[in-house]
Protein backbone atom coordinates (compact mmCIF):
# COMPACT_ATOMS: atom_id res chain seq x y z
CA UNK A 1 0.00 0.00 0.00
CA UNK A 2 3.12 2.17 1.24
CA UNK A 3 1.05 4.35 3.60
CA UNK A 4 3.01 5.58 6.07
CA UNK A 5 2.05 3.46 9.30
CA UNK A 6 2.19 3.29 12.92
CA UNK A 7 3.49 0.79 15.48
CA UNK A 8 1.49 1.94 18.88
CA UNK A 9 1.77 -0.50 21.82
CA UNK A 10 0.09 0.33 24.89
CA UNK A 11 2.83 -1.19 27.59
CA UNK A 12 0.24 -3.01 30.42
CA UNK A 13 0.89 -5.92 29.70
CA UNK A 14 3.12 -7.88 27.56
CA UNK A 15 2.53 -8.01 23.94
CA UNK A 16 -0.08 -11.56 22.24
CA UNK A 17 -0.33 -12.76 19.29
CA UNK A 18 -3.03 -11.01 18.02
CA UNK A 19 -1.03 -7.55 18.94
CA UNK A 20 1.91 -9.25 16.19
CA UNK A 21 -0.43 -10.03 13.42
CA UNK A 22 -1.91 -6.83 13.58
CA UNK A 23 1.46 -4.94 13.41
CA UNK A 24 2.66 -7.12 11.03
CA UNK A 25 0.00 -6.28 8.56
CA UNK A 26 0.57 -2.87 9.06
CA UNK A 27 3.96 -3.46 8.01
CA UNK A 28 3.32 -4.96 5.20
CA UNK A 29 0.65 -2.30 4.14
CA UNK A 30 3.08 0.78 4.76
CA UNK A 31 5.55 -0.94 2.27
CA UNK A 32 8.53 1.53 1.91
CA UNK A 33 6.30 4.68 3.87
CA UNK A 34 7.84 3.51 6.84
CA UNK A 35 6.21 2.88 9.96
CA UNK A 36 6.52 5.03 13.11
CA UNK A 37 6.80 3.37 16.53
CA UNK A 38 4.71 5.07 19.33
CA UNK A 39 4.27 3.86 22.91
CA UNK A 40 0.89 4.64 24.21
CA UNK A 41 1.74 5.24 27.74
CA UNK A 42 -1.09 7.55 29.27
CA UNK A 43 -2.74 4.49 31.22
CA UNK A 44 -1.26 5.52 34.52
CA UNK A 45 0.66 3.23 37.12
CA UNK A 46 -0.87 0.50 34.86
CA UNK A 47 2.41 1.50 32.19
CA UNK A 48 5.19 -0.24 32.95
CA UNK A 49 8.81 0.82 31.47
CA UNK A 50 9.21 -3.24 31.62
CA UNK A 51 6.41 -3.53 29.42
CA UNK A 52 7.73 -0.94 27.24
CA UNK A 53 11.06 -2.81 26.94
CA UNK A 54 9.48 -5.85 26.20
CA UNK A 55 7.63 -4.41 23.65
CA UNK A 56 10.27 -2.80 21.78
CA UNK A 57 12.57 -6.45 22.00
CA UNK A 58 9.13 -8.71 20.93
CA UNK A 59 8.76 -6.32 17.69
CA UNK A 60 12.58 -6.80 16.56
CA UNK A 61 12.41 -10.78 17.24
CA UNK A 62 9.56 -10.39 14.73
CA UNK A 63 11.58 -8.59 12.42
CA UNK A 64 9.17 -5.28 12.11
CA UNK A 65 11.29 -2.36 11.66
CA UNK A 66 10.64 1.45 11.80
CA UNK A 67 11.88 4.61 11.04
CA UNK A 68 11.27 6.75 13.89
CA UNK A 69 10.64 6.23 17.22
CA UNK A 70 12.18 6.07 20.79
CA UNK A 71 15.18 4.13 20.19
CA UNK A 72 15.57 5.73 16.40
CA UNK A 73 15.41 9.21 16.87
CA UNK A 74 14.12 11.05 13.69
CA UNK A 75 12.63 14.92 13.05
CA UNK A 76 10.07 14.20 15.71
CA UNK A 77 11.51 11.58 18.10
CA UNK A 78 11.30 10.26 20.16
CA UNK A 79 7.13 9.14 20.54
CA UNK A 80 6.58 8.64 23.51
CA UNK A 81 3.20 9.78 24.57
CA UNK A 82 3.80 10.79 28.13
CA UNK A 83 5.99 12.99 26.88
CA UNK A 84 3.60 15.00 24.80
CA UNK A 85 1.29 16.52 27.33
CA UNK A 86 2.24 20.24 25.64
CA UNK A 87 0.66 19.03 22.74
CA UNK A 88 -2.14 17.69 23.82
CA UNK A 89 -3.30 20.60 25.95
CA UNK A 90 -2.80 22.58 22.82
CA UNK A 91 -5.58 20.62 20.93
CA UNK A 92 -7.49 20.69 23.93
CA UNK A 93 -7.49 24.75 23.81
CA UNK A 94 -8.71 24.24 19.90
CA UNK A 95 -12.29 22.74 20.78
CA UNK A 96 -12.28 24.19 23.95
CA UNK A 97 -12.33 27.58 22.01
CA UNK A 98 -14.54 26.34 19.28
CA UNK A 99 -16.97 24.78 21.88
CA UNK A 100 -16.71 21.98 20.86
CA UNK A 101 -15.85 20.59 24.57
CA UNK A 102 -17.35 20.89 27.97
CA UNK A 103 -16.72 19.89 31.46
CA UNK A 104 -18.29 16.88 32.53
CA UNK A 105 -17.66 16.05 36.44
CA UNK A 106 -20.19 13.50 36.41
CA UNK A 107 -18.96 10.05 37.99
CA UNK A 108 -19.00 6.68 36.01
CA UNK A 109 -22.17 5.83 38.31
CA UNK A 110 -24.07 8.98 37.32
CA UNK A 111 -23.93 8.08 33.46
CA UNK A 112 -24.68 4.40 34.00
CA UNK A 113 -27.92 5.07 36.43
CA UNK A 114 -28.85 8.10 33.81
CA UNK A 115 -28.33 6.07 30.51
CA UNK A 116 -30.18 3.19 32.20
CA UNK A 117 -33.18 5.29 33.86
CA UNK A 118 -36.58 4.97 31.64
CA UNK A 119 -37.10 7.36 29.59
CA UNK A 120 -39.49 8.28 26.39
CA UNK A 121 -38.23 7.50 23.38
CA UNK A 122 -40.54 7.76 19.71
CA UNK A 123 -41.77 4.51 20.43
CA UNK A 124 -43.11 4.52 23.50
CA UNK A 125 -40.68 2.27 25.12
CA UNK A 126 -37.00 2.31 26.28
CA UNK A 127 -34.98 -0.31 24.98
CA UNK A 128 -31.73 -0.90 27.65
CA UNK A 129 -27.99 -1.15 25.80
CA UNK A 130 -26.81 -5.10 25.77
CA UNK A 131 -24.73 -6.07 28.83
CA UNK A 132 -21.53 -5.39 27.02
CA UNK A 133 -22.27 -1.85 25.34
CA UNK A 134 -20.59 1.30 26.56
CA UNK A 135 -23.56 3.43 28.39
CA UNK A 136 -24.71 6.50 26.15
CA UNK A 137 -23.85 9.69 28.02
CA UNK A 138 -27.49 11.17 28.20
CA UNK A 139 -27.50 14.63 26.64
CA UNK A 140 -29.51 15.84 30.39
CA UNK A 141 -26.48 15.74 31.41
CA UNK A 142 -24.97 18.35 29.57
CA UNK A 143 -24.15 21.58 30.96
CA UNK A 144 -25.91 24.37 29.97
CA UNK A 145 -22.94 27.06 30.47
CA UNK A 146 -19.90 26.72 32.08
CA UNK A 147 -16.45 28.95 33.00
CA UNK A 148 -13.89 28.81 30.26
CA UNK A 149 -10.79 27.70 31.61
CA UNK A 150 -7.21 28.55 30.86
CA UNK A 151 -6.61 25.08 31.14
CA UNK A 152 -8.73 21.75 32.06
CA UNK A 153 -7.92 21.50 35.65
CA UNK A 154 -8.70 18.22 37.38
CA UNK A 155 -12.40 17.87 35.38
CA UNK A 156 -12.68 15.61 32.75
CA UNK A 157 -14.19 17.41 29.62
CA UNK A 158 -16.09 15.69 26.80
CA UNK A 159 -16.87 15.95 23.18
CA UNK A 160 -20.19 16.93 22.32
CA UNK A 161 -21.44 14.73 19.42
CA UNK A 162 -24.21 16.16 17.03
CA UNK A 163 -26.96 13.56 18.45
CA UNK A 164 -28.34 11.35 15.18
CA UNK A 165 -25.29 12.70 12.76
CA UNK A 166 -24.21 8.94 10.28
CA UNK A 167 -21.02 8.47 10.47
CA UNK A 168 -19.87 6.47 7.33
CA UNK A 169 -16.20 5.48 6.50
CA UNK A 170 -14.83 2.60 4.19
CA UNK A 171 -12.59 0.33 6.15
CA UNK A 172 -9.97 -0.50 3.97
CA UNK A 173 -10.35 -4.27 4.70
CA UNK A 174 -14.06 -4.71 6.16
CA UNK A 175 -15.54 -1.74 3.52
CA UNK A 176 -18.23 0.78 4.63
CA UNK A 177 -19.03 1.30 8.08
CA UNK A 178 -21.67 3.25 9.93
CA UNK A 179 -22.20 4.35 13.51
CA UNK A 180 -25.07 7.12 14.53
CA UNK A 181 -23.94 9.49 17.20
CA UNK A 182 -26.22 9.76 20.16
CA UNK A 183 -27.19 5.80 19.47
CA UNK A 184 -24.22 3.97 19.17
CA UNK A 185 -21.85 6.23 20.98
CA UNK A 186 -22.57 9.29 23.12
CA UNK A 187 -20.60 12.48 24.56
CA UNK A 188 -17.24 11.00 24.80
CA UNK A 189 -14.40 11.91 26.98
CA UNK A 190 -11.47 13.91 25.58
CA UNK A 191 -8.82 14.90 28.88
CA UNK A 192 -9.10 12.89 32.03
CA UNK A 193 -10.04 13.74 35.37
CA UNK A 194 -6.22 13.05 36.19
CA UNK A 195 -5.29 15.87 34.11
CA UNK A 196 -4.26 14.09 30.99
CA UNK A 197 -5.19 14.01 27.50
CA UNK A 198 -7.75 10.67 27.44
CA UNK A 199 -6.89 8.28 24.65
CA UNK A 200 -9.34 9.67 21.55
CA UNK A 201 -8.20 12.92 21.67
CA UNK A 202 -4.37 11.93 22.09
CA UNK A 203 -4.82 9.56 19.04
CA UNK A 204 -5.52 11.96 16.80
CA UNK A 205 -3.37 15.01 17.78
CA UNK A 206 -0.50 12.27 17.31
CA UNK A 207 -2.02 10.54 14.42
CA UNK A 208 -1.97 14.27 12.62
CA UNK A 209 1.34 15.37 13.83
CA UNK A 210 3.51 11.60 12.74
CA UNK A 211 1.80 12.43 9.47
CA UNK A 212 -0.12 8.96 9.45
CA UNK A 213 -1.69 8.21 6.16
CA UNK A 214 -3.55 4.68 7.45
CA UNK A 215 -4.44 3.63 10.32
CA UNK A 216 -4.52 -0.55 11.25
CA UNK A 217 -5.58 -1.85 14.35
CA UNK A 218 -8.69 -4.47 15.65
CA UNK A 219 -12.17 -4.51 14.76
CA UNK A 220 -12.93 -3.51 17.88
CA UNK A 221 -11.73 -0.03 17.77
CA UNK A 222 -14.56 0.51 14.98
CA UNK A 223 -17.06 2.79 16.94
CA UNK A 224 -13.76 4.55 17.94
CA UNK A 225 -12.85 5.25 14.66
CA UNK A 226 -16.38 7.33 14.35
CA UNK A 227 -15.31 9.10 17.59
CA UNK A 228 -12.04 10.44 16.20
CA UNK A 229 -13.54 11.05 13.02
CA UNK A 230 -15.62 14.04 14.53
CA UNK A 231 -12.22 15.03 16.15
CA UNK A 232 -10.51 15.68 12.41
CA UNK A 233 -13.65 17.18 11.30
CA UNK A 234 -13.87 19.60 14.37
CA UNK A 235 -10.33 20.33 14.03
CA UNK A 236 -10.01 21.04 9.61
CA UNK A 237 -7.84 17.98 9.63
CA UNK A 238 -7.18 15.27 7.08
CA UNK A 239 -8.16 11.88 8.90
CA UNK A 240 -5.95 9.10 7.60
CA UNK A 241 -7.28 5.57 5.95
CA UNK A 242 -8.44 3.10 8.77
CA UNK A 243 -7.92 -1.03 8.29
CA UNK A 244 -9.26 -2.85 10.88
CA UNK A 245 -8.20 -6.36 11.03
CA UNK A 246 -10.72 -9.27 12.44
CA UNK A 247 -9.99 -9.85 15.88
CA UNK A 248 -7.53 -13.33 16.59
CA UNK A 249 -8.97 -15.44 18.62
CA UNK A 250 -7.86 -18.04 21.13
CA UNK A 251 -8.33 -21.65 20.86
CA UNK A 252 -12.07 -21.91 22.66
CA UNK A 253 -13.33 -18.53 20.53
CA UNK A 254 -12.20 -16.03 23.04
CA UNK A 255 -11.16 -12.71 22.19
CA UNK A 256 -7.10 -12.13 23.23
CA UNK A 257 -6.33 -10.11 25.64
CA UNK A 258 -3.11 -9.00 27.32
CA UNK A 259 -3.55 -11.05 30.25
CA UNK A 260 -4.12 -14.30 27.88
CA UNK A 261 -2.43 -17.61 29.24
CA UNK A 262 0.59 -18.61 27.25
CA UNK A 263 0.01 -16.65 24.26
CA UNK A 264 1.86 -13.53 25.03
CA UNK A 265 4.53 -13.03 22.28
CA UNK A 266 7.49 -13.60 24.52
CA UNK A 267 5.57 -17.14 26.23
CA UNK A 268 5.42 -18.68 22.55
CA UNK A 269 9.31 -17.48 22.06
CA UNK A 270 10.03 -19.15 25.14
CA UNK A 271 8.17 -22.53 23.95
CA UNK A 272 10.47 -22.49 20.97
CA UNK A 273 7.91 -21.03 18.43
CA UNK A 274 9.86 -18.58 15.36
CA UNK A 275 8.32 -15.08 13.94
CA UNK A 276 6.87 -16.99 11.51
CA UNK A 277 5.20 -19.41 13.88
CA UNK A 278 3.66 -16.43 15.71
CA UNK A 279 2.41 -14.63 12.32
CA UNK A 280 0.88 -17.45 10.93
CA UNK A 281 0.49 -21.18 12.74
CA UNK A 282 -3.14 -21.63 13.94
CA UNK A 283 -3.89 -21.31 18.25
CA UNK A 284 -6.44 -24.25 17.86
Amino acid sequence: MNRRGRLAPTPTGYLHVGHARTFALAADRAGAAGLVLRIEDLDGPRCRPEYTAAAIDDLRWLGLEWTEGPDVGGPHGPYVQSERATWFLEIWRQLETAGMIYPSPHSRRDVDEAATAPHDTPGGSHTPPAPDAEPIFPPALRPTHWDHAASPGAVPWRFRVPDGRVIEFQDELLGAVRRTAGLDFGDFVVWRRDALAAYELAVVADDHAMQIAEVVRGADLLTSTARQLLLYEALGWQPPAFAHAPLVCDASGHRLAKRSAGLAIRDLRDAGWSPTDVLTRPLG
